[in-house]
């Protein structure tokens, strides 16, 4: 398993047609959200991703804010098998050693907190609805 972290120009056209189908397969179909996940964002974010063979098994994309990195479209098409965990974990890892930064946001689904705090993030946040879904605001601090 490879870990890739790439600017959307550095991008292979497969590897954006990968990266947009599992996150339309796990947002749109699987989590059942109604939004433009192509929201244009995309163009300004660092990706971040465990590939193998060429199909994309996690990714998230993450934004430098100085001094902060905000991450989200966090996902894995195979749950339950560590390889979420492995990819924070080496995107924790990146962010702390080349960007600098001095903690990490995301909002978290709240099915999804328990996963956020074994990694070291913390609530900061009351729940909000974000597409209908429960979230909190979570940080990661250096």
């Amino acid at each position: 398993m490879n870990f890739v972290v790439k600017t959307f120009d550095e991008l292979t056209k497969n590897e954006l047609y990968e990266i947009l189908k599992v996150r339309s397969q796990i947002f749109i179909v699987e989590l059942k959200m109604c939004c433009q996940e192509i929201d244009g964002m995309d163009f300004s974010a660092l990706h971040f991703f465990l590939e193998e063979n060429g199909e994309i098994l996690a990714y998230l994309r993450a934004f430098d804010e100085e001094n902060t990195v905000k991450i989200g479209r966090v996902l894995s098409v195979r749950h339950n098998k560590g390889i979420g965990t492995d990819l924070m974990q080496k995107a924790m890892l990146y962010i702390k050693q080349n960007l600098k930064a001095e903690k990490i946001c995301l909002d978290s689904q709240k099915q999804a907190v328990r996963f956020y705090k074994k990694l070291g993030f913390k609530v900061v946040s009351d729940e909000f609805l974000e597409e209908r879904i429960p979230h909190f605001k979570m940080e990661y601090i250096f």
